[in-house]
């Protein structure tokens, strides 16, 4: 008896061993190019634990994530996203600069089954962006079961530089991510003691090690934080030192060494880290949480009256792995030398602003850790325009964050230039091109943008938190960038007021109920959010619709009175 329970303990001993250290190397998505682009959005399922598979989200061949987009700055490129996930839901194209009709915002619905087909030509510096669902309520469950991917844009003047861009070789994306799963496998979009990583959607820890094997040379890093609401304090084994190369939306003007990079959620960086002298070590890519101050979440647990939610996550506050480094040979044509410089960036100045906007982040009560959380006092209206903005126009926003809480803010069709940090310059690494900005708790920051190149009267853009769960509860507002000439500029302007039209149904044609010499904007949108007729200035009310086909639209009516709006059927 004796002997067979030393056995037993034996064996126990060796399954646990082989747990703690099981390793598993993360898969570099594949690459899609080419002005032609699909993604198939379906449903899945992976075996993260023991037990019941988690029911995922992905794109294409994965049944996580998705493959990696590669773009050319100036290319026209036409992206067909087919919805076979059984629900609602739409693609945002995090940090590109394009139409507000073609930026997947929550005014875009693809439904079951349909597919929606953005055409558009990539004005980005290179840089890494990514793209995710954004469709309102549904944002934090459908991007955290797996619907992501990265976008690699490149140009022609960082294709001149020495630096690593031969992707999957000696160029690697690394899509962290903090989830939290329920005790039936499954993961919670609303979860607030999140403490399973993903990288490249596999396992991390309890008991796995995620590695990557790379050259002794100098490696690239594309860094993007998928999270739902962490914040990663990034470094290396022993402070092994790296250089920053790039922000959100496109190189700096020089590489700055620093051992340490805090991403938010949302946010991007590309690093570049010298493994020369490491041939046949290893070293890891690391949260050093406990840097973090509390109220960033990712940091050390804050003290909550009794009845709050639960936040307390095994990994706030303390130093992690994340993703093991194994050095090996050198490649053919190695980059072993970092240049001293990178591309010319001038920030705009500040005399070029014509307005400043303030907006003050607020929660119900001041310990409320949970949300929701408002920007001036409102939650997101789908009805309801925050700002119009004239095309053009250079605009500074300072943003006071009177919360517990900080916020990753983001902010769709423009990078931005931060200005100040509680009235002090930013850290060097924050001075490039920004879509994302963490606001920590009782902190003001200041950026400057032009807003430029695309106009609608009717679609805007919107603004948010990253934390997917604040900007689904409402931490969300919205602006629509408007032409020179707009009638009716005014920041109160009120979406979508009732809009009579007659017949409807429609067979070819459709009048409005509106005064005869009223001039109007018009926009069609079938309800997979595809714009298929627009007017500008009209005075005509009989619109002609023989060349649409037999199906349910939206019209929206823009006047100098406000924007309106109904619901259309077509039946020829």
């Amino acid at each position: 008896m004796k002997l067979k329970l030393i056995s037993l303990l034996m064996v126990f001993s060796c399954l646990s061993v082989s747990m703690i250290y099981a390793q598993t190397a993360i898969p570099i998505p594949d690459t899609l190019s080419g002005n032609s682009i699909i993604l198939n959005m379906h449903k899945d399922s992976v075996q993260f634990f023991t037990g019941k598979k988690t029911n995922s989200l992905a794109f294409n061949q994965y049944k996580y994530l998705g493959p990696t987009l590669i773009l050319n700055n100036g290319q026209n490129v036409s992206i067909t996203v087919n919805n076979q996930i059984n629900d609602t839901t739409n693609v945002h194209w995090h940090g590109l600069h394009v139409a507000s009709k073609n930026d997947g915002g929550p005014h875009t619905m693809i439904m079951n089954g349909s597919s929606w087909n953005p055409q558009f030509q990539i004005l980005d510096k290179a840089s890494t962006f990514w793209y995710h669902p954004h469709f309102h309520g549904k944002t934090a469950e459908q991007a955290i079961k797996g619907a992501a991917g990265l976008i690699i844009v490149r140009d022609s003047i960082e294709s001149t530089l020495a630096l690593p861009r031969r992707y999957g070789l000696d160029d690697f994306p690394v899509i962290v991510q903090s989830v939290q799963l329920d005790s039936n496998n499954q993961l919670m979009p609303k979860g607030m003691e999140d403490s399973t990583l993903l990288v490249n959607g596999i396992r991390a820890n309890y008991g796995y090690s995620a590695y990557l094997n790379v050259p002794s040379q100098i490696v690239r890093l594309r860094l993007l934080n998928a999270s739902g609401e962490r914040t990663f304090n990034f470094g290396f084994t022993n402070n092994y030192s790296f250089k920053i190369i790039g922000s959100d939306g496109g190189l700096l003007n020089a590489p700055i060494q620093t051992t340490r990079i805090r991403i938010s959620p949302g946010e991007r960086y590309e690093i570049l880290i010298d493994l020369s002298s490491l041939n046949g070590q290893s070293l890891y890519l690391m949260s050093y949480a406990s840097e973090l101050p509390m109220g960033v979440q990712g940091g050390p647990t804050m003290p909550m009256p009794p009845g709050s939610p639960p936040m307390n996550s095994p990994l706030n506050g303390v130093n992690f792995n994340i993703l093991k480094l194994n050095v090996g040979s050198q490649t053919n044509n190695p980059i072993t030398t970092i240049p001293t410089s990178l591309v010319q960036l001038q920030s705009i100045p500040t005399s070029q602003a014509v307005r400043t906007r303030t907006i003050e982040m607020t929660a119900l009560n001041q310990m409320s850790m949970d949300g929701p959380f408002y920007f001036n006092g409102k939650l997101f209206d789908m009805d309801s325009i925050n700002y119009i903005i004239p095309i053009d126009d250079t605009e500074i926003w300072e943003i006071k964050n009177s919360t517990m809480v900080a916020h990753p803010f983001h902010i769709h069709d423009v990078q931005f230039n931060l200005l100040e940090r509680d009235g002090n310059m930013p850290p060097t690494f924050e001075r490039g091109r920004k879509d994302v900005v963490l606001i920590k708790s009782n902190e003001t920051i200041k950026f400057i943008t032009k807003f430029e190149t695309f106009t609608d009267t009717v679609v805007p853009y919107v603004y948010h938190c990253h934390i997917l769960m604040h900007e689904d509860d409402g931490m969300m507002g919205q602006f629509l960038v408007v032409p020179k000439n707009f009638a009716g500029v005014n920041n109160n302007l009120e979406l979508t007021k009732p809009l009579v039209i007659y017949p409807n149904p429609s067979n070819e044609y459709f009048i409005l109920d509106m005064p005869q010499n009223e001039a109007f904007d018009l926009r069609i949108f079938d309800m997979n959010g595809k714009l298929v007729k627009a007017l500008n200035s009209e005075t005509n009310k009989k619109i002609m619709i023989s060349d649409l086909k037999t199906s349910n639209y939206v019209v929206f009516v823009k006047t100098n009175k406000g924007l309106y709006s109904s619901k259309l059927l077509i039946a020829h």
